[in-house]
């Protein structure tokens, strides 16, 4: 089987590192070929903080992937979260030379180039630029200006920025496990990709994946991102309190939450006791699930007050932004008995839980479908969509290239119908060179950036 025709995606959480291979069958589904997980043990929420146990930890997830796979890994689009996370809205514009010449996708790179230039903090860098709506001369409110004439090209953008040392120990763990990485994604944006739907991004949604580490928040309106953030706190954290609150060992608060949790005390009876084995001979202790449950509603009242905070920021609550479509949870901290509820009561959203299994065609025994492997699924889906924009490109040049005599032969003539191809293959003409560069993901074109330091160190 040749590289090209699968995909991976590589998710580096805090509790877990997850690869999955797949590719897209006939009627555009994806077939995963194979699944490797590992427990994370150089992560802390969403942060690389133990290089080597990360690397390890990546290594044992890819060499399981590859055997249940049959192919081996080379690519890999990889996701990135963390409290260093932020984002901000910015609007710029470029002024065209030629407006005779309608707008291209060169016009769009030129105009994110411009806002790539914006002077962050000491030690951040641009991850994302994501145009939401542009506007050419006076006309507003344009989704896609492609095709159009005019001068002045202005948008608005969703501007994701992190912290540049971040980036680049994440760069280095997969670099230094034998992969390459194809891409660098913002994690919420990939768990968009895999559980929320075009209906509900145009009803306006906000999708909150509560991981091991971080709970992270992408809000969509009118098929437009418009808010994203990471907040520091996720199942990890609910662990540690009942760690804590109940006197027992992690692997045992870890069993407690998972098996007998619950977001809401008012629905657990007083005298439901569950025992847990004492350590080298000490005696059984018992805790009540109501106390169990109160000690996890402390904390995920306080994860779904920064939620709402972050609604509020949006402006969720005014009349031409709300959310229509409510609250997507995925992430493994959505498996939490009555969060949901918990959710709506809290937000005043409706709520539903976003498995990740819709898009996959061959998951009969279910293991995808829970909403742990949401991230992980998004990254492959967007190692898809990069594999589909390469194979296009290699399309179109030697359509190019052979329409080249014909559209010289037709220059001198005046009529419109026949110079807008040579106005096309001007175009073409002036950013051969370049070409591939310019249609290059966000993703991409910062992995060049980061390439680029690692050569200059070496």
């Amino acid at each position: 089987m040749e590289n090209q025709e699968y995909s991976v995606g590589l998710d580096i959480g805090t509790t877990k590192i997850v690869a999955i291979v797949g590719r897209r069958n006939a009627h555009g589904k994806i077939e995963i070929l194979g699944v490797g997980k590992a427990k994370s043990l150089g992560v802390h929420k969403g942060i690389v903080n133990n290089i080597s146990q990360t690397i390890n930890s990546i290594k044992a997830a890819v060499a399981e992937a590859q055997s249940s796979a049959g192919v081996p890994i080379r690519k890999v689009t990889v996701g990135i979260a963390g409290k260093h996370i932020r984002s901000l809205q910015h609007s710029d514009y470029i002024m065209r030379e030629n407006p005779d010449k309608f707008i291209t996708d060169d016009d769009i790179e030129a105009l994110k180039d411009q806002v790539k230039k914006l002077v962050m903090l000491p030690g951040e860098e641009i991850i994302h630029v994501l145009p939401q709506e542009y506007k050419v001369d006076s006309e507003g409110e344009i989704q896609e200006p492609i095709g159009m004439h005019g001068k002045r090209l202005e948008a608005n953008f969703h501007v994701v920025v992190g912290q540049m040392g971040s980036i680049r120990n994440i760069a280095r763990c997969v670099r230094e496990a034998g992969l390459e990485m194809e891409a660098l994604t913002l994690e919420p944006l990939a768990s968009s990709e895999a559980v929320l739907t075009k209906e509900e991004k145009e009803a306006g949604v906000a999708i909150v994946d509560i991981g091991g580490g971080t709970t992270d928040i992408a809000i969509f309106k009118d098929n437009i991102i418009r808010h994203t953030c990471v907040i520091p706190y996720g199942g990890g954290i609910i662990t540690e309190d009942i760690k804590e609150g109940c006197s027992i060992i992690e692997k045992h608060a870890e069993q407690l939450k998972v098996k007998f949790g619950s977001a809401v005390p008012e629905l657990e009876k007083d005298s439901t006791f569950v025992t847990i084995p004492g350590l080298h001979g000490r005696p059984d202790k018992e805790i009540s699930l109501k106390t169990l449950a109160q000690i996890i509603n402390a904390r995920v009242e306080e994860i779904l007050e920064m939620v709402n905070t972050e609604l509020k920021a949006y402006g969720a609550f005014e009349q031409k932004k709300k959310l229509i479509a409510g609250i997507v949870l995925t992430g493994g901290g959505s498996n939490l008995k009555h969060l949901r509820q918990l959710a709506n009561y809290t937000t005043g959203f409706d709520s539903r839980i976003g498995f990740a299994n819709e898009y996959v065609a061959n998951d009969k025994n279910q293991y995808l479908k829970g909403p742990e492997f949401a991230t992980s699924i998004g990254l492959l889906m967007e190692s898809l969509k990069i594999r589909d924009k390469k194979q296009v490109l290699e399309v179109e040049e030697p359509v190019q290239e052979k329409s080249q005599p014909e559209t010289v032969a037709t220059a001198d003539t005046n009529t419109v119908t026949q110079q807008a191809p040579v106005q096309e293959q001007e175009i073409v003409n002036e950013q051969h060179d370049n070409k591939k560069a310019a249609r290059l993901t966000f993703g991409q074109s910062l992995m060049e950036k980061v390439k680029k330091f690692f050569e200059e160190v070496e």
